[in-house]
């Protein structure tokens, strides 16, 4: 589903851009902030993965040498 930002396309198409090239900028601009905002949210994960990480070493260690 293609989506668009109404402000980024009145924005080119009054800059002379015409309707066609218009509306695919527009539309990969829109798919490129929603990869974005994705790809902040699988970021989210990555603390959460360490601090388990940690937890277990130091556990697995804490048990080994005492």
């Amino acid at each position: 589903m293609a989506t668009m930002i109404s402000e980024v396309y009145d924005a080119f198409r009054s800059a002379g851009a015409d309707e066609d090239k218009s509306r695919a900028a527009t539309q990969a601009l829109a798919d490129y902030q929603r990869d974005i905002t994705e790809l902040k949210s699988d970021s989210r994960l990555i603390p959460c993965l360490l601090t388990f990480n940690l937890t277990l070493t130091v556990a697995i260690l804490w048990k080994v040498f005492s």
